[in-house]
């Protein structure tokens, strides 16, 4: 563990400061963490998702295989930033400004008319991205903030008996993804575990444990339960970053935040399927990578991703795996 570690941080100041604060337990306010948080926050590649995110709400939302603004939020909250940094304060008041009725805050969604829609921008929020969104908003450090808290609220009522279903604002109408009314949707389901698993209030919930269950039964279930073409097969199994979709690496760093899954069969064979695709070195390779990311160090195959190393020795130390455990 030593060994790897010390690797992740002769990587860029985005890694290596995660890993001081997450891996090593360091205090952010020790002088080594502060001066690699500095050079975190210069980083070229931090500094052009930043000036992306200048340009909140962005282009409509068409598909959830590109590269939404969303998406940048979440990665630069994974990476260590928070709400009070000056660059990201102004981004968050305009994420909060649009804010629906209903409590979600809302981004451009243009549905086609083959998926029930009008071919037209809204502002507007479904139950694949909203949550995605309220749960970037916490990580930045706002899971207090009364705004935030009425998302989660009005988010966490639509969970039914067996998880969320495919949910979307009263304006979209009767829209629904590919799947049947009873169905849950496994995508909702981990961005809602996403959001409460770091709200203290909300981790231990009768919400929170349906939305475990649906996701734990499905992994049980995986070869004919595939509610909303959501499946979780062989490119479910791949490891990938940044955490965009819906695949295993994702799914366990959401349920590594609730202890009480992890000493569920279910759960340790998915870990056990992530432990088994360490090099001898406890490295991590990406299997699968996202094109619009390729420039990124995890966005190849080629050789182990120091980031995708640190997701899932993170994911591993929340199960309580030591690095003689990984390395075995």
């Amino acid at each position: 563990m030593t060994t790897v570690t010390d690797w992740l941080l002769e990587g860029p100041a985005w890694i290596a400061y995660p890993t001081r604060v997450e891996l090593l337990g360091q205090t952010e306010a020790a002088e080594p963490v502060l001066q690699v948080r500095k050079a975190m926050v210069m980083d070229p590649g931090v500094r052009e998702l930043v000036d992306d995110l200048k340009g909140w709400p962005g282009p409509a939302l068409r598909s959830h295989k590109t590269t939404l603004l969303y998406h940048k939020l979440g990665f630069l909250a994974d990476v260590g930033f928070r709400y009070l940094d000056p660059d990201i304060n102004p981004i968050v008041s305009h994420v909060l400004e649009n804010q629906s009725p209903e409590g979600p805050f809302t981004v451009i969604i243009n549905l086609p008319k083959a998926f029930g829609g009008d071919g037209e921008d809204h502002l507007t929020w479904m139950l694949t991205d909203a949550p995605m969104l309220v749960s970037a908003l916490i990580r930045l450090g706002l899971g207090g903030d009364e705004r935030v808290g009425r998302a989660v609220e009005y988010l966490a009522s639509l969970v039914r008996e067996n998880g969320w279903p495919c949910a979307a604002a009263p304006t979209l109408g009767k829209f629904r993804g590919p799947g049947r009314k009873e169905d849950q949707c496994p995508f909702a389901n981990l961005g809602m575990l996403k959001v409460l698993a770091d709200l203290q209030e909300w981790r231990d919930s009768s919400e929170a444990g349906k939305g475990i269950e649906m996701i734990l039964n499905q992994w049980t279930n995986r070869r004919e339960s595939h509610p909303y073409l959501f499946r979780m097969g062989t490119d479910f199994c791949k490891l990938k970053a940044p955490f965009i979709w819906f695949d295993l690496m994702h799914v366990l760093d959401v349920l590594s935040r609730f202890p009480r899954v992890h000493g569920d069969t279910r759960y340790r064979e998915m870990i056990d399927i992530l432990r088994g695709k360490a090099d001898q070195e406890g490295r991590f390779s990406a299997e699968s990578v996202y094109l619009p990311w390729s420039a990124w160090e995890f966005g190849q195959k080629k050789m182990p991703s120091r980031w995708v190393t640190f997701l899932a020795l993170r994911i591993l130390a929340r199960t309580s795996l030591s690095g003689m455990e990984l390395a075995s």
